[in-house]
């Protein structure tokens, strides 16, 4: 692992970024989401140059967001692929709030491939903030970051 970012490991977004912050780690996650798990599949999707995907891929794995596993096509030699954790599947709800964000702020005329749905119905969701007592719904313009002084 790189090390707390800024030298402060209280705060949460520091020690995300450790692992997350980048460039293509979100795409990896991304397609991770989407169904990839082989090397071949991330590169074709990404683009990206071999020695950066290793890398990255390392770097999920060492900061457990996907995890190497041995798979073995028949006939063939075994290779490995990268399964997602829960700790990676949790980053769906980071991806969806980032996608949201984008469509916002940072609209495109071209469309999107990628949709976030609900498995079983097929909705589109969206990414929204709950109280987490109540379960009420927050609108955004209430969303207020609080910092607590150094303990």
């Amino acid at each position: 692992m790189l090390g707390i970012l800024g030298g402060d490991e209280r705060c949460p977004i520091a020690r995300s970024l450790d692992v997350l912050g980048e460039k293509w780690t979100l795409m990896i996650v991304r397609d991770a989401l989407a169904g990839s798990t082989r090397f071949s599949q991330f590169q074709q999707s990404l683009g990206v140059p071999r020695e950066v995907l290793t890398a990255r891929l390392a770097s999920l794995v060492d900061g457990g967001v996907l995890e190497r596993t041995t798979y073995k096509p028949e006939g063939a030699r075994a290779r490995e692929e990268y399964v997602l954790t829960d700790a990676g599947r949790d980053l769906s709800l980071v991806l969806l709030a980032l996608g949201g964000w984008a469509d916002r702020y940072r609209p495109t005329e071209l469309t999107s491939d990628l949709r976030f749905v609900d498995t079983d119905s097929g909705e589109p969701v969206e990414a929204v903030a709950v109280t987490q007592e109540s379960q009420q719904r927050v609108p955004l313009q209430r969303l207020t970051a609080v910092m607590d002084p150094a303990n």
